[in-house]
Order: C-alpha cells, then structure tokens, then sequence
C-alpha cells in the first residue's frame, strides 16, 4: 500500500508542491521565469501577479495577458498560477472571470491577496468555485492565502482549514507595514525579520496553522537579490527555525540558492530510503534499521521528508521512484 494510504488516514496530507513559488509581474519577466524552468524542471512554480504588477487602469489587459502566458507552449509542466487583486479592489472578481474563462482548465493555482478576515476567503474562494463551474472547467483549483493583515494573522487556523486552501503565505511587508510603524523597518530584512518578535510570532503560528491542517506554509521573499549567502540564509532560517516548507523568489538569482537551502541532507534522504523501503516490503509494520527500532510514527516523518526531496529536485534511485511515486 502506498504511504499516503497508510500513514495519513483520516487526515489532510501536504501537497505536493515545490518548494519555491517564484512571482513575475511583467510579460516579459514571466517569459523569463519559464524559460528557467523548462531547463531546470518543475522544481519551481511560477506566479503571474495580477496585483501589484498590473499597471492602474490596465488590470483587464494584464489578466489577459497572465491566461495568455498559462495556454502559452512555453508553460510545459502546467505549474503556472496567478494572484489576482485583493477583496477590497473593484477589478478582483474580474480576475477571476478572465482567468477562469481563458485558462482555468491549465491554472495550478490562484492566490488571495491581503483577506482581513475568513470571511473573505469564504466570499473569494465561492465566487472562484461559481466561476468554476460556469465555465464547466471540470476542476477546483487549489487557493493560496496570503496572511498579511492582523485579521487574517487571527483567522489563519481557520483559513487554513477551508477546503480547497493549500498554501498560506506570509506577506512579510504588508504584515510590518501594517503596524503604523510600531515594528522598525529593519524587521523587513534579516535578520531582523526572524528577531522581532512580533514578526517571529506572526511566522510561527502561520506555519503551525498550515501544517497543522495538511497545508503548505510558505516563507516571504528575501529582499537581497545579489548576495547568494544571505539568500541561502534566509531560507534556511525559514525553513529550520520556523518550519517553512516552501518560499517565494521575485528574483532568478534566487531560485537556486533557495531551492539549496529547502532540501533535506542527503543523509537523512538515504536513510528515508531504506527505511520507507524495508517498512512497505513488511507491510508497515514495525522493523529495524540501523540498530534502532521504527514504526508509523517514525514512517510518518520520513515520508514527508522523501516527498519534500522529490519537490526539490533531488535525484532518487529508480526503485524509490517506481514504488512510491509512479504515476
């Protein structure tokens, strides 16, 4: 039996996601963004930002152009969404229309800007599942939320629990800005923004309202685009102090350095392995590895770190691959 069947019963389990969602405002940028990941591979999503990269007065044009560029050849793996304007703008449930009558069949994903409350998710995510089914798309597609107001800070175990929600995200400068200047605008960068601690609660209980319902938390952007330690830095933070399982990028210098940083050790990937292996051939139950004794509680743990290699591009033996993730 495969290990989301055994391990997971009853409960929501992660997406398989990657571990980097990369935004691009522009044509041109977004053309950009796709050529790298057809030579890297789907290791990456790709976000046409209907909101702050819409010019004002050309929102149309530019929801057009995003469902453009998801029916486009050059979008290959089908990994390409979009963020349409907040619930407080006149022209976000005609983002929605567009992109839903002339992409939503390709769409991966569409992310919710700035909600201040569940209530507006609940009025985004009807009014998308109306679209839907007008449209006769056949599908539902997956929500993601950013968290970047303090009514939506409260709500996030709430938000997070919404059917079709997959992903939420952390609008770090929204969130600081939003402080009337209480938080310095150092909490904007690093390390400020994993020291403050009203950032640093703000990070944690996102990250535990997501994955405490089979949701992805995904990290802020990192401002710096140049240096590759202190995007790498970043990163790990997010992911090893905070849980973050998935970050943006708004820059392709960042793309690797991020992706470095959000896979696990090639060590505890083979031990993943082996163990994954040995508990499948004896039916999940209890076996020994290494001198030390594991079971569900432990196969539950190397699973998701397995997937979590898997979504970041690291090569897996042919045999792991076959069992677990053959199609």
């Amino acid at each position: 039996m495969h290990p989301d069947q055994v391990l997971f019963q009853g409960e929501r389990t992660l997406p398989d996601m990657p571990a980097i969602d990369h935004y691009a405002g522009s044509e041109k940028l977004i053309a950009k963004a796709m050529d790298i990941q057809q030579q890297m591979g789907p290791v990456f999503d790709i976000t046409c930002d209907c909101e702050d990269g819409a010019p004002a007065g050309q929102e149309t044009a530019h929801a057009r152009m995003a469902a453009a560029m998801v029916m486009s050849d050059a979008n290959r793996f089908d990994r390409v969404g979009a963020r349409i304007h907040d619930i407080t703008h006149d022209h976000w449930r005609r983002d929605i229309d567009i992109l839903i009558e002339e992409a939503g069949q390709r769409l991966a994903f569409i992310t919710f800007p700035k909600p201040r409350s569940v209530a507006d998710v609940h009025e985004q995510l009807a009014y998308l599942r109306a679209q839907e089914a007008a449209n006769r798309t056949g599908t539902a597609l997956p929500v993601h939320v950013l968290i970047e107001t303090h009514g939506a800070l409260r709500d996030a175990w709430q938000i997070a629990a919404l059917d079709g929600v997959e992903s939420l995200d952390f609008g770090l400068m929204d969130f600081v800005s939003a402080h009337h200047g209480a938080i310095p605008g150092a909490a904007m960068r690093s390390p400020g923004q994993f020291e403050h601690p009203l950032v640093a609660r703000a990070k944690c209980e996102i990250a535990a309202a997501a994955l405490a319902h089979g949701v992805v938390p995904s990290h802020n952007v990192t401002t710096e685009i140049k240096d590759v330690d202190i995007i790498r830095g970043d990163a790990e933070r997010a992911r090893r102090e905070f849980g973050y399982l998935r970050m943006w990028s708004i820059h392709p210098n960042q793309i690797t350095p991020i992706l470095d940083a959000m896979r696990p050790d090639f060590s505890e990937v083979e031990s993943a392995v082996a163990i994954l292996t040995a508990a499948q051939d004896a039916h999940w139950g209890p076996i020994q590895h290494a001198g030390k004794l594991h079971d569900r509680a432990s196969y539950r743990y190397y699973w998701t770190l397995l997937k979590r290699a898997r979504a970041t591009g690291q090569e897996l033996p042919a045999e792991v691959t076959q069992r677990f993730f053959a199609d």
